[in-house]
């Protein structure tokens, strides 16, 4: 029987592995999707406005613009480890308004592309319902691969782990969690040494 300690000490060696699959595989569907909405913006309000929601036009023109950057924003700097456990989340958070937006659409009708992994917009054909699930299905896995990231990030090859390895206390601000908690440890481990 495995005891606490090996599952720990198991958990300790795969989750940054699994971490930096998690971080390259959020962080590139964030870029994809965001960059091919930056070569044709118009077309990306025009993805917002078909969700008819009840906002004043300024705000679609906003989200139409702005959805696409923030997505490209987020997937580089959690490709790259940057801050990971916050982008991340706000990479979650962007998920679960994507799957409430995607759910609104549905269950009001309307038969549309989501625009998650294409520029968007009205569909031609007369039923969305399978299209609906598969995008739901999608983004359901990329959130519970953000929230990975937010329990258990990345410091293999990232920039977090740089950060942590600069500083001269050995913490950074949202950058020490369980995965990198040896390293911490090592660290405040040696500086409470050479105050004594």
């Amino acid at each position: 029987m495995v005891s606490n300690e090996q599952a720990v000490s198991r958990l300790q060696i795969v989750s940054p592995w699994v971490s930096l699959v998690a971080r390259a595989l959020l962080g590139g569907v964030l870029v994809f999707a965001g960059a091919i909405k930056l070569f044709d913006l118009r077309q990306s309000v025009i993805a917002v406005q078909a969700y008819q929601f009840p906002i004043p036009e300024t705000w679609e023109t906003i989200l139409g613009y702005g959805l696409p950057v923030v997505e490209v924003l987020l997937g580089l700097a959690i490709l790259a480890g940057l801050f990971t456990r916050w982008t991340a989340l706000l990479a979650g958070l962007a998920l679960v308004a994507y799957i409430a937006a995607i759910s609104s659409a549905w269950a009001r009708g309307l038969n549309i592309d989501c625009g998650c992994l294409t520029p968007g917009g009205i569909l031609l054909t007369k039923d969305a319902k399978l299209g609906y699930a598969l995008d739901i299905a999608r983004d359901l896995g990329l959130l519970i691969i953000a929230a990975w990231l937010v329990r258990f990030q990345a410091p293999r090859w990232s920039l977090d782990a740089w950060l942590v390895a600069a500083t001269t206390d050995g913490t950074a601000s949202g950058l020490t969690d369980s995965t990198a908690e040896d390293t911490t440890i090592e660290m405040t481990t040696d500086l409470s040494n050479k105050k004594d």
